[in-house]
Order: structure tokens, then sequence, then C-alpha cells
């Protein structure tokens, strides 16, 4: 069965569970190959012949306060918003959009200086959403006439007859 394509704004809010990281603002670039996520202190440690790639997500925008350690990662090189090659690790970690749970790479940038801490790139768009830059946050506020709808069922669920 082929998946819904949704309609996604130039912005939304996601979950990134398996981090720890909840309501986490993103900008939507079709432009960029891959997504990206705003990291912070990433570096490599060796064990043995082993490798574990170290990093921590940006706690002042709602992140939790710890570094994050993963074997499954590798590195490649990017070209940054401006245009500029540079070498990124890329890890895998799941993404919840829309209500779905999407396993995606992420490379590890630094995006301190950008508006929003995660960029969603054309690999996780393709085939799931179309973009609309005029709109924004949709999938927040689905989330959000879910949760009202469930708290308040609208009266055709409840129908009221009317006497005259």
């Amino acid at each position: 069965m082929k998946k819904k394509i949704e309609l996604i704004g130039a912005t939304d809010i996601v979950d990134l569970p398996e981090l720890g990281w909840y309501h986490v603002p993103v900008r939507v670039d079709s432009g960029a190959t891959t997504s990206a996520i705003h990291c912070a202190r990433v570096r490599l440690i060796k064990e043995g012949e082993h490798e574990r790639l170290c990093f921590y997500l940006d706690a002042k925008r709602g992140a939790p306060e710890q570094s994050f350690t993963v074997s499954d990662f590798k590195e490649t090189v990017v070209r940054n918003s401006s245009g500029k090659e540079e070498k990124r690790y890329v890890i895998k970690t799941q993404i919840t959009i829309f209500g779905r749970k999407i396993r995606t790479e992420f490379s590890l940038a630094n995006r301190k200086k950008m508006s929003y801490p995660i960029l969603l790139g054309r690999k996780l768009l393709k085939g799931r959403f179309i973009v609309d830059v005029s709109q924004k946050d949709l999938s927040a506020k689905q989330n959000a006439d879910k949760i009202r709808h469930k708290k308040n069922p609208d009266t055709e669920a409840n129908p009221t007859r009317l006497i005259h």
C-alpha cells in the first residue's frame, strides 16, 4: 500500500524520540540533499579498532543536556549553505512528523547561527511530502486539531435533535 503524500510547509514542529528531543522547530529545505541537525562538541572516540561518535544537541532549544554516543555513523562531504564543501558525520535516527515515524539520516552540523536547529532535506521529503512554502507548521496544527478533537468530540458524533 502506498503511503499518503502530505502537504508540508516551509517550517514545522517535529519529535526526535530516540534522542529524547520533542517539539523541535524545523526548516524545510528542498534544496538540501540531506537533513541536518545542530550539534556541538562532535568528536570521534577510538576504542581499539572500533570508533564511536559523541555529540551534544542544542540544549538551549529543549534538547536533553547530555552527550549522545553512536556506533552507526558515516562521514561524508557536503556543500554548506555558503557553497563551501565540508566533512560531516551522518547518523540515522527516527523523526516523528504528521504522526508518522520515519527513520532517516541527519548530518551533524553547526547551525548555531541559523534560526532553526534542524533542516529537513530532499532525502526525507522525496515520495512523502509536497512543499508549499506559503504554509507553516502543518504537522503541528494537525496534531493540535487531533488533540482538540479528542477533548471535544464534534456534534456529528453526538447529534443534537432540534425541536421546532
